[in-house]
């Protein structure tokens, strides 16, 4: 089916975005994941190209672009060449971090923070997860107490994308004892604020140039001028954010299972075995059907969730349905897709390897299924 889902002025960026990854990812994407780090200079090449943070306003050195159509051009872009650690950590400052930014700071914050965002030269985490609290926000034991101006912070994080390369942290503090929905706060802690200490860089089984870390907070001193969003509103401002985060992980879950599809594809009918290409037989034929028709299927679903994004009508529970469909798509198509490759799917070099360790993380960050299959049913309830 056509897809009359982008402009020319759209694949006009498309075009800008394969050059600026063709010069400033593809050479470098696989050292990064060996060496489990990415060089932060390329978040500065990125912004000063538009590949992220296009919708900061002009007065603070963005381009003031709201249409997500194309930060899904840089999903899929960024998929085709394989450069998984790079995509989700482009994703993380683009869905995530950059939007509580825009929408919740103060015009003094955003003096502050935002034009560093748009060079690149600032990059940024979100601190929610603890050890004994992921998806239940009320779990939350990090604290905030109130010092006259300021607020002294104690507690710890874990599992934070970017959490060793970040300038700015927003970290999710409990700021009423109580344990009250007004309990929660939101709180931008800075790179050298004493008592702000980083752990160890996490291993993970995928994504290893994305840097994942344990966060410490020992009585550090957050002016009054950092509390973000209103004291008591951190459960409401997380809660309104995730739309967002939710969207960017079903664009960049159908972008890489588009990709690694179209990658297996050819493998299938330039791999030969019984001297013939293994696509011509029924079985891999079928295979390759049953994808191209889910992926079809899914793609016009989150096509239509970018567009109500773009109309400020996404809401929570359409973005949870593209959430955990999408990501569990993934999962499933890559897993296919290693199996259709057989023994050479099974080596690190070849991107549907990389593609298998990377993926399982997706129905796991920004709610797992379970939780997502929960917020749709409860909607469901008469």
């Amino acid at each position: 089916m056509d897809r009359d889902f982008y402009t020319e002025d759209h694949e006009l960026y498309r075009a800008t975005v394969r050059e600026f990854l063709l010069r400033e990812v593809v050479p470098h994407h696989e050292s990064w994941d060996e060496a489990r780090w990415i060089d932060r200079a390329v978040f500065a090449a990125a912004a000063k190209n538009g590949i992220y943070a296009l919708q900061i306003p002009q007065r603070y050195g963005g381009a003031g672009e709201l249409d997500y159509r194309y930060r899904m051009i840089v999903c899929e872009e960024v998929a085709r060449v394989h450069a998984g650690s790079f995509a989700v950590s482009l994703g993380l400052q683009d869905d995530l971090v950059l939007h509580y930014l825009l929408d919740l700071t103060t015009d003094e914050q955003k003096q502050r923070w935002l034009p560093g965002f748009a060079t690149g030269e600032i990059i940024g985490a979100l601190a929610m997860t603890e050890p004994g609290a992921g998806s239940d926000l009320q779990g939350i034991r990090t604290e905030a107490r109130q010092d006259g101006e300021d607020w002294i912070l104690n507690g710890q994080k874990t599992f934070i994308s970017s959490g060793i390369m970040a300038d700015v942290v927003i970290v999710a503090a409990r700021t009423d004892p109580t344990g009250s929905t007004k309990g929660l706060t939101l709180f931008v802690v800075e790179r050298d604020m004493p008592g702000f200490h980083r752990g160890r860089k996490l291993a993970k089984i995928g994504l290893p140039g994305q840097d994942t870390a344990e966060l410490f907070f020992d009585n550090v001193r957050i002016p009054g001028a950092n509390v973000l969003g209103g004291v008591g509103r951190g459960l409401p401002n997380l809660m309104s954010h995730l739309p967002r985060e939710r969207l960017g992980i079903s664009a960049g879950a159908i972008a890489l299972s588009r990709a690694i599809f179209d990658l297996t594809r050819e493998y299938c009918f330039t791999r030969t075995a019984f001297g013939k290409p293994i696509g011509d037989n029924q079985h891999i034929r079928f295979e390759l059907a049953e994808m191209a028709t889910e992926l079809d299927v899914a793609e016009a679903y989150v096509d239509k969730s970018v567009l109500a994004y773009n109309a400020g009508r996404l809401s929570p529970v359409d973005a949870a349905k593209g959430k955990w469909y999408t990501s569990e798509l993934q999962k499933r198509i890559v897993d296919r897709c290693l199996q259709l490759h057989g023994g050479y799917g099974y080596m690190s070099e070849y991107p549907v390897a990389r593609a298998y360790t990377d993926t399982r993380i997706q129905t796991i960050y920004a709610g797992t299924t379970e939780i997502m299959k929960e917020i749709i049913g409860r909607d469901l309830a008469l």
